[in-house]
Parts: C-alpha cells; sequence; structure tokens
C-alpha cells in the first residue's frame, strides 16, 4: 500500500491503521508533494502498490480564496493523476472528499446522489479531484467526510482546547451544522473498507460513500462539547456566520448521511459526542 500525506491529522492516524494489512510505503510531502506530478508517478511507479490511499490535499479553506490555481493542482488536478497511475497497476485508489462539495440549501442530510454546488474555492478543487479520480478509470473508492479533527494537526478541536486552557472566552458561529468527525475514526473506517473493497464483500452501491459518524450539529454547539468533554471551563459565545468575517463561504447545512457506507461495510457508527469523548480522554492524559 501507497499513503500520501502521513504527517497530516487523517494520515498519521491512517498510518498505524493501514500498517497490520499488509506493507506500507507512507510518504510525506518532502517526500511526495502532490503539486508535483512528475513525482506522483515516480513515486507510484517505484512502490508499485495495490492500493493507493491519498491523505495529502490542500486544507486550507479560505487561504485557498487567494491561492485558487494551487488548491486546484493539488486537490482537483493531482488525483487525477493518482487514478492514472492506479490505471496502469490495476490498484485501488482510496480517496478523501468534503461536505464543502455542497452549497447548505438543503433541508435534509446529504447523500451519496445528491447534486454538488460548491460555494468556495476549495469546494470546487475537492469536486473537480473526485471527478478527475472518475474519470481517470482506475478502481476507486472517494469518502467524503467533514468537520475533520484530532488530537494531532492543526483543527477546531486543538484551536479550542489551547483557547479554552489559556482562559479565553470563545466566540463561536452557531448557524452553521455538520458532522464533526475524528481522525481516527476514518482511519479505523478505512482499514476495514479495504479489505472489503480488494474481496468484493461489500454491497453494490458505486465508488463514492459519504463517511460520518451519527448525529449533528453546530459549530457552537461541538466547541461547547469540546469544552465539557475536557473537563475545561470557558465561556463560549454563539454569534453568527456574519459577525465572522471569513474569506470563504461556508454552507449553513452540510450534514453527510452516513449509514448507506456504514450497512454497506459493515461498520460502526458511533455518536459524533463518542468520538469526541474518545479524542478528549487521549488528550487529558498527555
Amino acid at each position: 500500500m501507497l499513503l500520501t500525506g502521513r504527517d497530516g491529522q487523517v494520515g498519521w492516524e491512517l498510518g498505524r491503521a493501514l500498517a497490520p494489512l499488509g506493507d506500507l510505503v507512507a510518504t510525506d510531502r518532502a517526500a511526495l508533494d502532490l503539486a508535483d506530478f512528475d513525482a506522483i508517478r515516480r513515486v507510484v511507479r517505484e512502490a508499485r502498490p495495490e492500493v493507493i490511499v491519498n491523505a495529502a490535499a490542500y486544507t486550507a479553506v479560505d487561504q485557498a480564496e487567494s491561492e485558487p490555481g494551487l488548491a486546484m493542482r493539488v486537490n482537483g488536478e493531482a488525483p487525477g493523476v493518482l487514478a492514472e497511475e492506479a490505471r496502469r497497476l490495476g490498484a485501488l485508489l482510496v480517496h478523501y472528499s468534503t461536505d464543502y462539495v455542497f452549497d447548505g440549501a438543503k433541508a435534509a442530510p446529504y447523500v451519496e446522489e445528491d447534486a454538488p454546488s460548491p460555494l468556495n474555492v476549495y469546494g470546487r478543487s475537492k469536486l473537480a479531484g473526485e471527478r478527475a479520480i472518475a474519470a481517470g478509470g482506475c478502481r476507486h473508492l472517494i469518502l467524503r467526510t467533514s468537520w475533520v479533527y484530532g488530537a494531532r494537526g492543526r483543527n477546531f478541536f486543538l484551536t479550542v482546547a489551547r483557547r479554552a486552557r489559556a482562559g479565553e472566552a470563545l466566540r463561536v458561529v452557531d448557524d452553521q451544522t455538520g458532522v464533526p468527525t475524528s481522525s481516527s475514526f476514518l482511519a479505523r473506517s478505512t482499514a476495514a473498507i479495504v479489505p472489503c473493497m480488494a474481496s468484493g464483500k461489500h454491497a453494490p452501491g458505486g465508488n463514492l460513500w459519504h463517511l460520518v459518524p451519527r448525529g449533528r450539529t453546530t459549530w457552537c454547539g461541538f466547541a461547547r462539547a469540546i469544552v465539557a468533554a475536557l473537563g475545561l471551563q470557558a465561556r463560549v459565545d454563539a454569534i453568527r456566520t456574519e459577525q465572522y468575517p471569513a474569506a470563504a463561504r461556508r454552507p449553513r447545512y452540510s450534514v453527510l448521511e452516513g449509514r448507506r457506507a456504514a450497512s454497506a461495510f459493515e461498520l460502526d457508527q458511533p455518536a459524533w459526542e463518542a468520538l469526541l469523548a474518545e479524542c478528549a480522554a487521549g488528550q487529558r492524559r498527555v
């Protein structure tokens, strides 16, 4: 197996979860920069993997508004190069996408058949990557997820934890709704899915799946839950989107429906609160 983005919050968890499945070649940005298409081809051809798991991405949502070319190259075009190389080898390509491919106009959880309509550069670049993979003709699996956090990297959970521990009051948007998803959940689920795909044991349903825990909340609700889970005392005030200026527009409602993937691949789909408690417990031990 070839894993890209091993030092990212999802990639680090994947490195641990995938290692028991077989020989794993894990690359960081220094070894494989997805903006360098020649490097992609070279690394894949040297590794000759049966499975490629692409956990590398351009994830700076607001910064992407001022760097659309780089975001599109890494998120939109590089996956197509990976797909071409996977097709040459007959390999399976596993790739992660985002709830931000949707505009938030729907009032019920998004299912895999819903038409994407991204509001920002990041969402458009991730949608382009989905389409490039589909056009690449390789065996592939696209896993859309949302609001990813974990004990490593740079994410909402760690930002809230740091500021709460410093005694800061937080002002957090309370009119955007989604599903917080831990990087450990994504990694464990991927490690369960890959053998299913290789054996063909999963129920039919295409190459695109929504992979999230159960439930939903707002960013403010998530922040308050983080503070409580860590046993901290911090004020968390609810604000409207308009009160928190950001370069990129976000969907007001981007809840993904994950029951189909959980059923097809026989996955555990815990509540998002249970995954937060797991992550917080690890932080309290640090």
